[in-house]
């Protein structure tokens, strides 16, 4: 019945997650930094933005908030925990550029705004902005739009496996 066709068939029993930015959807191994390419700290996809609109990509808790406001953790009631982590060694920049909306154990729904962060200020500073969503509890990912621009809270980018 999902041989290609309608793939809202395969998530109807299983957790669905819409994208946290608007922009393209990138497999993990195209990010330009090893830690999330070659997935140390777990699978998931990365997108490149086109706005710098931050989202909860599922219902959940805020279970981190780093005091830099480039990372945030997110756990899920079954207990999959994801980490979204906002452009590549933006941590160097002390919080600039990063406006957080929610702090921890604050319970979020999916599309509930996160943070925003500054695309052109990251750029300037010579920071890349591809931003990922990583699980950190050892979940496998199908990435279902790769490659394809999104729009943000856009329902089945990925599916866990």
């Amino acid at each position: 019945m999902n041989k290609g066709g309608n793939i809202l068939f395969g998530l109807k029993r299983k957790e669905t997650y819409v994208a946290f930015m608007a922009g393209k959807v990138l497999p993990l191994e195209m990010v330009k930094d090893p830690v999330f390419s070659k997935k140390i700290m777990g699978d998931g996809f990365a997108i490149e933005p086109t706005n710098g609109e931050v989202v909860a990509p599922c219902d959940g808790e805020i279970v981190t908030v780093f005091p830099t406001g480039h990372a945030y953790g997110l756990r899920e009631k079954n207990g999959r925990e994801i980490l979204i982590h906002l452009g590549i060694d933006t941590v160097e920049l002390k919080g600039k550029g990063f406006k957080p909306f929610v702090t921890e154990g604050q319970k979020v729904k999916a599309g509930d705004r996160l943070a925003e962060m500054d695309l052109e200020l990251v750029k300037e500073a010579g920071k890349f902005t591809t931003s990922m969503l990583l699980f950190t509890t050892g979940e496998q990912v199908e990435v279902l739009k790769e490659n394809q621009v999104v729009e943000i809270k856009e329902k089945a980018v990925i599916q866990v496996k």
